[in-house]
């Protein structure tokens, strides 16, 4: 028996009721298409270095061959992703899914405790951690039955500046405490043993778990969500379905990703759909240093942004921001929590540009209902079940 769906009659122009689930069969297939689409346009930009699409499925590849070749890890394997964005976080993510192992997103704030209850709840095998939180990983390694650590620092993969950024977050302003981890490799070592190795074919498909996404820490023990490559390319189908019918234009996006990609808003809607139009993902590492984060807006011409309540209010509250260029922005995309009606009304004055809410959770990866883009003003309403979606 289907459901009456009375809200495709308010649908946007050019949105379809029903997306192809079979247009791609894993996350990893949209990588490809996306590399093959666009593979010298800008995919990622952080510390301003750029990754071309070709850069980045390069080393995508290095490590994957070094996960399957010179860790011998088997299909299905968990691997932990501990990292705020940063360049080593799409590459280990893509990396991770290529070799068709499954991804286990970490909270690089967790506490000691919250670390080791995720990583044997999940089973974690490897894990990658940047220098930042080693020492957190340091206290709970012994208790569990992760084998295989890498190191990374936020510099090394930025070049000459990198060796300098490493430095500054040190010595300077003493980001990076004193850790030791027996045996573990650094992220660039392993790029480079990845070369190596041969990528063997493995095959992926729609049943295969790709994340387990942890979620519901607030109420008590964060759980996983077992998110199958199914459930992200239907969501993916879903809100670009959503979004391309707005004058997005395939190729020529570039989005402010300042959300942690290793939370599933923005690694559905950045991470994901921004990539299957060929934009560039522009990663802000600390969203919390809001001088900082203006200066780097002052710096770049975005098309697009995406957030949560606290994001926009901090932004509109930090001086300078109202001197931002707006001249290119589409579209702001509003979730993770309520917006408030004051919060998005100033940003509508300010950037000339609707704040759009939308709902979702972990569970639906994450996307279930969206406002129309199209909105002159901000509705207070989270807006229509997306195509495809039964509520």
């Amino acid at each position: 028996m289907s459901l009456e769906r009375p809200w495709l009659q308010s649908y946007p122009q050019g949105v379809p009721a029903e997306i192809d689930i079979n247009e791609f069969h894993s996350v990893s297939s949209v990588f490809d298409a996306s590399v093959a689409k666009y593979r010298d346009r800008p995919a990622y930009s952080s510390f301003g270095k750029v990754l071309t699409y070709g850069e980045t499925d390069a080393l995508v590849e290095q490590f994957a061959a070094y996960l399957l070749g010179e860790l011998q890890l088997k299909k299905g394997d968990r691997v932990a992703l501990m990292m705020p964005n940063c360049l080593q976080y799409p590459i280990a993510t893509f990396g991770v899914l290529r070799a068709g192992l499954t991804v286990v997103n970490v909270n690089p704030l967790y506490t000691a405790r919250e670390l080791k209850h995720q990583l044997v709840d999940a089973g974690v095998t490897a894990l990658v951690v940047v220098d930042n939180f080693g020492d957190t990983v340091q206290a709970v390694i012994a208790d569990t039955q992760v084998k295989h650590v890498i190191t990374t620092g936020l510099g090394d993969l930025l070049g000459a500046k990198g060796v300098i950024v490493n430095f500054v977050l040190k010595y300077i302003k003493k980001m990076v405490p004193n850790y030791t981890l027996k045996g573990a490799v650094r992220f660039t070592q392993a790029l480079k043993l990845g070369r190596r190795h041969d990528l063997p074919k493995v095959e992926i498909d729609h049943d295969d778990i790709a994340f387990l996404q942890y979620t519901g820490g607030t109420t008590g023990v964060a759980k996983g969500a077992m998110l199958t490559n199914r459930n992200l390319v239907a969501n993916m189908q879903q809100a670009s379905a959503w979004i391309g019918a707005s004058g997005v234009e395939p190729g020529k996006e570039w989005i402010i990703t300042a959300l942690p990609l290793y939370h599933i808003f923005a690694l559905t809607a950045n991470g994901l759909v921004f990539m299957k139009f060929g934009g560039c993902n522009h990663l802000i590492t600390n969203p919390r240093d809001m001088k900082g984060f203006v200066k780097e807006l002052k710096g770049v011409r975005f098309t697009a942004i995406t957030g949560v309540n606290t994001l926009f209010n901090g932004l509109l509250n930090t001086p300078g921001f109202d001197e931002v260029d707006f001249s290119t922005l589409k579209v702001t995309l509003g979730g993770g929590m309520a917006v408030q009606r004051s919060v998005a009304e100033r940003w509508k004055k300010t950037t000339g540009v609707t704040l759009v809410e939308a709902y979702g959770l972990t569970e639906t990866s994450p996307a279930a209902c969206i406002n129309p883009l199209t909105l002159a003003e901000y509705n207070g309403s989270i807006g229509l079940p997306i195509p495809s979606t039964d509520a």
